[in-house]
């Protein structure tokens, strides 16, 4: 039949009619492979897609393939120049050619689009209803088709309809996908009703094809899109078959078990071999419920605590597929618990301590108040305690209500001002050396290139200051010298509190300035704190004035605390940071 016409009457039609059995047959063998067809009334739930990327790929290309070689043989059955899909766009209210077409360059479709209530084009998707036009130039029906642009003479087009079925194959919807044409009639003919019968029947196979293509498509761009949120976890993940294979793990789970080569398949023992962990999958593959635990994994070197949970993965009828496990990192969080509670103990310790000498003192005096059993020096003396104490109370108050501050997002409420540097300095210096008899703090710095004020909130750089020194006094237990250093460093003040106290271990530098942070050492154990006060430092820092803070330290030699001030502060990004 090949470039000739079909034959005319009965013979010509049944070898036409032959033609198209050989088509919805092979359409039907794509149907029954991996393309899946609009699910009908009445049919069970879809099986599940294939893992396998390969066989998505090549279950698409097959449809491709079968819809590329439909479109040839339509337009050799309809003895047709032309043959091009149009599917409709619902969000652009367009219909749009797509490919595979017959007699046009793919490259030229993008430009044949027709609005849905336009043309012939629209009409046909509207109604629902064939039509034929023999003169384009002619008909008024065909200027909105765009139709001179693929050079057309005469032409059909059908609706492209997709039809569902009850179980007595009764038809229960339709639903129009799109148009079919097929332009110029070869040597010079018209196209006629048997030609659109023909046509419209073809046109249900190249409809369930596209349907199907479009939604297998759709299936596969979620199933990727559920895979790259489902790598991109940082909870670990396993997916776990019900035979206890695993069907799908994600690369943090990958990277808590250094796991290099390919796991799924395998079954969970192999790849898994702890004990506990193996029970727990193996019970949740099984269709049981275990309850989740908690375990203790070396992470490169670094032993992490995990949360183990896990769920049953059931379909509509309540069939097992499986059971997923999530492994959730929760070290940090335990570690806070335990500072927290160690936060309490020694909290309840810096109050009581204060507390005691309060009371005694004051209970000392009222006792020898009547008899004048103490001198004015010695009542004087105890006074001077009391003070003492109770301005320790009232810091380790204030460092408990500006943590929760900031813990609940708080604004410290900066004062913004333009101070003098060296006399707030010279001040902390002072006051630190009356508090302490037994240290010498002292103050060293160039006056040549030293700014004389800063941009910031004074008060908040006096507590950073003093904070710092308290520290460095405090952990100097044996006494000695603390040096506050102060030097201009391009745009910022660069402050060094050194003392040569019993100094900070290289792996908790980084931490000490977390809430609740204390190194637990024999040292440490005699120094009572809260561990808040470097906390409140670093954030006074960096968020209040936007500068820095680090810690220079070696056991047994002591420490140097450094922070760097810019000194003409941004004060617009300071005040956006602390709204």
């Amino acid at each position: 039949m090949s470039g000739q016409n079909a034959p005319d009457g009965p013979e010509g039609l049944e070898a036409l009619q032959q033609r198209i059995a050989e088509l919805e047959a092979e359409n039907q063998s794509l149907r029954s492979a991996e393309v899946a067809r609009p699910k009908q009334a009445g049919d069970a739930a879809p099986a599940p897609v294939p893992m396998e990327s390969a066989s998505e790929i090549a279950s698409i290309q097959e449809g491709d393939v079968t819809l590329r070689r439909l479109v040839q043989r339509i337009a050799m059955i309809l003895q047709a120049e032309k043959i091009v899909i149009m599917f409709y766009q619902a969000e652009l209210g367009e219909l749009i050619a797509i490919p595979p077409a017959y007699g046009v360059e793919e490259s030229k479709l993008d430009k044949f689009k027709v609005r849905a209530t336009q043309g012939i084009t629209g009409q046909v998707f509207r109604d629902g209803e064939a039509l034929i036009f023999h003169s384009a130039d002619d008909d008024p029906r065909t200027r909105k088709d765009l139709v001179a642009l693929l050079h057309v003479q005469n032409g059909i087009t059908v609706p492209l309809i997709i039809e569902r079925r009850d179980e007595e194959n009764r038809i229960v919807d339709r639903t129009t996908i799109g148009v079919l044409h097929a332009f110029n009639k070869r040597h010079g003919e018209d196209f006629n009703d048997e030609d659109v019968r023909l046509l419209e029947r073809m046109a249900r196979n190249v409809g369930s094809i596209i349907a199907n293509l479009q939604l297998y498509k759709k299936v596969v761009e979620e199933r990727e899109e559920l895979l790259q949120t489902f790598e991109s976890l940082t909870s670990g993940l396993v997916l776990i078959s019900p035979e206890a294979r695993v069907s799908q793990i994600n690369q943090s789970a990958r990277s808590i078990f250094r796991l290099a080569g390919d796991t799924v398949g395998q079954h969970v023992s192999e790849v898994f071999p702890e004990a506990t962990l193996n029970a727990f999958m193996v019970a949740g593959a099984a269709g049981n419920e275990p309850d989740p635990f908690e375990i203790n994994l070396d992470f490169h070197g670094v032993e992490r605590i995990y949360t183990v949970q896990g769920a049953s993965v059931r379909n509509e009828d309540g069939k097992n597929l499986g059971f997923v496990v999530i492994f959730n990192d929760v070290t940090e969080a335990k570690n806070i618990d335990k500072m927290k509670s160690s936060f309490v103990a020694m909290a309840s310790h810096e109050l009581r301590t204060p507390l005691t000498a309060i009371k005694g003192f004051s209970s000392t005096l009222l006792e020898g108040l009547d008899d004048n059993i103490y001198s004015k020096d010695e009542s004087k003396e105890f006074l001077g305690i009391v003070v003492s104490e109770c301005d320790r109370l009232r810091r380790l108050i204030d460092d408990l209500l500006n943590t929760a501050r900031i813990e609940a997002g708080e604004s410290l409420k900066p004062n913004y001002t333009r101070f003098e540097l060296m006399p707030l300095v010279e001040k902390v210096v002072r006051v630190q050396n009356q508090a302490s008899h037994r240290h010498e703090v002292k103050l060293k710095y160039d006056s040549t290139d030293m700014p004389t004020s800063l941009i910031g909130d004074e008060d908040k750089v006096d507590q950073v200051l003093t904070n710092l020194l308290n520290n460095a006094i405090k952990y100097s237990p044996e006494g000695g010298d603390v040096t506050v250093h102060v030097k201009r460093e391009g745009d910022d003040v660069v402050f060094g509190i050194e003392d040569h106290g019993i100094g900070i271990p290289a792996d908790h530098l980084a931490k000490v300035f977390e809430r609740f942070h204390r190194v637990n050492n024999e040292d440490n154990r005699k120094i009572y704190g809260t561990g808040l006060g470097l906390y409140l430092v670093k954030h006074l820092v960096e968020h209040v004035h936007l500068g820095r803070v680090w810690a220079e330290s070696e056991v047994g030699k002591g420490s140097t605390f450094k922070v760097a001030l810019p000194v003409e502060l941004d004060l617009e990004k300071a005040k956006e940071l602390n709204d």
